[in-house]
């Protein structure tokens, strides 16, 4: 379905001035519905001077006229009397027409959009008086409501223009509704809104009494009436209750000023929510003290593993505790960083960056100087997967490093590339540019525990592929240069991730 802004551009001359405030009404509409019971639309005028649906909305407090989407449709002869009719003349105009799936006339207001002293659109009220909701005291207060707000949009005055609290956030009418005069004091209170006030203790009538006698979001209003414009608050009116409220003041022109009539106070009990987060921050913080002390556990088994080292005569001895030392490093890196992220994703970076200064510092020396680097970042990954994709890519350094560049060599590059494929799964390459590969060199024929690791982690553990083979020219980056075919090693992994 095509956007409000996309429409403008193809049949309005609008600006980018007018369709911002077209925008900031749209942000607000859910609520007016919820406040006349009935179906908006948003009409703008062709240049032709015929008059096309931008947006639509249905109210949430109410039965819809329409089963289907009506943007992008022309408004007919009848219905184009009355919106031409105010948009010509600035005046709300209000009439029937004939809706097909609706046996009886449908009554139809058309308010006219107002900004910089001109009607940009014009916005309908379309409702069946024998499908719509039977008048009651809230019915009549919430369209008494709704005529406050009609007649701001007339003259310019809502949506409110600026750094006004935003409506996705706020309750919604459903939730409770409180209405003020210009002193705040309550004229009117929902039911719902009774029964959040009667859980703070305002078990008196509210109804004649000022929000600071109630005791009650006073601060809200009073902001929302002195910058005249709406104000998002949330207050902990005790241990156990918190309530979020939004103020958004009603105004009018007086000559040349404005003046605040009252305002509407849209109030939720949060409660519960906020118990949640509190929940949830608590778990969080005890979930990250966990890996803080796993990380403290595995930096300890390391220092008694190299402990352990320096007892040891035979060299395979030694070799084989420093690469499982290497190993514990690794996996303790992954838990220092969930130590210090919330949620149980990582940015997966932050992991190799530091793996790479670990191989730097493990196995670099000077007879054989070799260059490590990464390029991409891989995004988010959730804890299950940047564990073991981590031990595999210190068992691939490694292996680039032990067979890319023995002793005696000159040296090289180590280049890690993070990517995505076009399945949106993570792509890890690792490439060298020392001595190539054998000829007869098989993946699956490989013995050696380091790549033996790699293949059962990367195809059992994580559900991916790998792929090895000799490099050419063609693998070279700016970062790396393979200088014939041949030489070095490319060492390929696809890992699906579910990412969110």
């Amino acid at each position: 379905m095509p956007t409000l802004v996309e429409i403008a551009h193809e049949h309005s001359d609008l600006n980018e001035e007018a369709l911002d405030h077209l925008n900031l009404l749209l942000s607000e509409w859910g609520m007016l519905a919820d406040f006349c019971f009935a179906d908006m639309l948003l009409y703008l005028r062709m240049p032709n001077s015929q008059f096309i649906v931008a947006a639509q909305v249905r109210a949430a407090t109410g039965q819809t006229l329409y089963d289907t989407d009506l943007v992008g449709v022309s408004a007919d002869a009848v219905e184009r009397a009355m919106i031409d009719q105010a948009f010509t003349t600035a005046k709300v105009v209000t009439g029937e027409i004939k809706v097909e799936t609706v046996s009886e006339p449908v009554n139809l207001m058309a308010i006219p959009v107002r900004f910089e002293d001109q009607v940009i659109a014009v916005l309908t009220r379309e409702w069946s008086q024998r499908s719509g909701r039977k008048p009651g005291q809230l019915e009549r207060m919430y369209l008494t409501i709704f005529d406050e707000f009609t007649k701001m949009i007339s003259n310019g005055l809502f949506p409110f223009a600026g750094r006004g609290a935003d409506a996705t956030v706020a309750p919604r009418v459903g939730d409770g509704v409180v209405v003020l005069d210009a002193e705040t004091r309550v004229r009117y209170a929902s039911p719902n809104a009774v029964s959040a006030m009667h859980r703070v203790g305002v078990s008196a009538n509210a109804v004649g009494q000022t929000l600071a006698e109630l005791g009650v979001a006073e601060t809200a209003a009073r902001h929302a009436f002195e910058r005249r414009e709406p104000v998002i608050e949330e207050f902990e009116q005790t241990a156990e209750v918190t309530l979020l409220t939004r103020t958004i003041p009603t105004l009018k022109r007086s000559g040349r000023q404005i003046v605040v009539t009252g305002g509407v106070v849209l109030l939720r009990d949060v409660s519960e929510l906020r118990r949640r987060d509190r929940l949830l921050l608590t778990k969080d913080a005890t979930i990250r003290e966990i890996h803080h002390r796993v990380k403290n556990n595995l930096q300890t088994i390391s220092s008694l593993l190299r402990l352990q080292a320096r007892r040891l005569k035979s060299p395979e001895a030694i070799s084989a505790i420093a690469e499982s030392v290497r190993r514990i490093r690794t996996i303790a890196l992954v838990h220092e960083t969930l130590s210090r992220e919330a949620g149980e994703d990582i940015a997966f970076i932050e992991i190799v960056r530091p793996l790479l200064r670990l191989v730097e510092e493990g196995l670099q020396s000077k007879d054989r100087p070799v260059k490590f680097d990464v390029v991409g970042d891989g995004g988010r990954l959730p804890a299950i997967v940047a564990t073991p994709l981590s031990v595999v890519i210190l068992e691939l350094l490694q292996n680039a490093v032990d067979h890319g560049f023995p002793e005696g060599s000159q040296g090289g590059s180590v280049l890690v590339i993070l990517g995505s494929n076009h399945d949106h799964a993570l792509t890890v390459q690792v490439i060298n540019n020392g001595r190539g590969l054998k000829p007869d060199f098989e993946m699956s024929k490989v013995t050696g525990l380091g790549l033996s690791i790699v293949r059962t982690l990367v195809t059992t553990e994580l559900a991916g592929t790998i792929q090895m083979r000799a490099g050419n020219v063609g693998d070279s980056t700016k970062d790396l240069i393979i200088a014939r075919d041949g030489d070095g090693t490319v060492v390929e992994l696809v890992i699906p991730v579910a990412r969110d």
